[in-house]
């Protein structure tokens, strides 16, 4: 694994300012510890993917570093700007995105944007021309003059993007920003965002449910009751951590005792599902042909970053673990049901 730390102190980085630093930060809510000594760094101009079980702490970290929570103990430091002690300059410095909408849906999208730029104390012809930019970017400029109460969920999405990117933050926080957008509307999501690092160097930090929208981030790193399990280059991890996985869904009770004493690694995960770690697809193999009968469906998981996080917390990070539905006339190799 290789640590923010590590690579920030690589001859390229050693005399950068990283734009997210965070040393030795805890938090609890009365007697429960949220967030548990978290130390990270994060580069100038680079995407950062924070991943995590629900109740894992990336919501109270996200509100920790746009200064909405103050914490008990530790340091968090935005684009240089302490974010208790130089609260309103590390403010200018980012534009977040929440996972609930913040926007007033009464108001058109020029308005809300009007009023973000107020807010941010931009003057009247610096916010004309960042009106313009944004909604330009998020492909809105034709519905500018409409009111959010008519937009679709893609496009209040698209639209709170653009107002986080009004006064241009060096660092853009996101909440789960795609939940629930069609798979069209997350890709088009993205691409507005690398558009962003490449031609702003915008840093980027996000927390998301959808592994594979942060398979091309720079550094990701997995948190879990609190504390930082893991964190690197996606391939780092799954060099490292991934493993592979046969998600079955057996019939009965009979099979998954079958299952726990064939196979050493067994995870219980949601809708009477199960993982079985597999080092030996020899015994993967000998199972799914003597039990075929007995699973209703089986996934092979090969080492990816959905069994990197399911390796490292015993979850997944959504009910639906992505894989390879395998078919059952071909058990020798690629076994299961359809």
């Amino acid at each position: 694994m290789a640590s923010g730390t590590a690579d920030l102190n690589s001859s390229h980085h050693i005399h950068e300012e990283p734009a997210i630093a965070v040393r030795n930060l805890s938090h609890s809510y009365g007697e429960k510890k949220v967030l548990d000594n978290i130390n990270l760094q994060v580069r100038k101009g680079t995407s950062f993917a924070l991943l995590g079980p629900n109740g894992a702490g990336k919501t109270t970290l996200l509100n920790i570093l746009c200064t909405l929570l103050k914490f008990d103990s530790g340091q968090a430091l935005m684009d240089g700007a302490d974010v208790v002690k130089q609260s309103v300059k590390a403010r200018q410095s980012i534009g977040v995105v929440f996972q609930t909408s913040s926007l007033d849906d009464r108001l058109s999208a020029d308005e809300n944007l009007e009023f973000h730029g107020l807010v941010y104390g931009m003057g009247k012809k610096e916010r004309r021309a960042a009106m313009d930019n944004v909604l330009a970017l998020v492909e809105l400029s034709e519905f500018r003059d409409q009111i959010v109460r008519s937009f679709s969920g893609g496009m209040r999405r698209r639209l709170e993007i653009a107002r986080a990117l009004m006064h241009k933050p060096a660092i853009l926080l996101l909440d789960e920003p795609t939940v629930g957008l069609d798979a069209q509307t997350r890709q088009r999501i993205w691409r507005y965002l690398q558009e962003m690092q490449i031609n702003e160097g915008l840093t980027v930090l996000t927390t998301t449910h959808y592994i594979e929208e942060v398979e091309s981030a720079d550094q990701i790193c997995i948190i879990d009751h609190g504390r930082i399990l893991a964190e690197g280059t996606p391939e780092e991890l799954k060099l490292q951590y991934g493993k592979s996985w046969l998600h079955v869904t057996p019939t009965g009770a009979e099979v998954v005792e079958e299952i726990k004493t064939r196979f050493p690694v067994v995870q219980a995960l949601t809708h009477n599902r199960y993982a079985i770690e597999i080092s030996d697809t020899g015994d993967m193999n000998k199972f799914l042909e003597d039990c075929s009968e007995q699973i209703e469906e089986a996934r092979l998981d090969a080492p990816s970053l959905e069994s990197v996080f399911l390796s490292l917390t015993g979850r997944e990070l959504r009910d639906k673990a992505s894989g390879v539905r395998i078919s059952e006339q071909q058990a020798g190799r690629r076994a299961g049901r359809r």
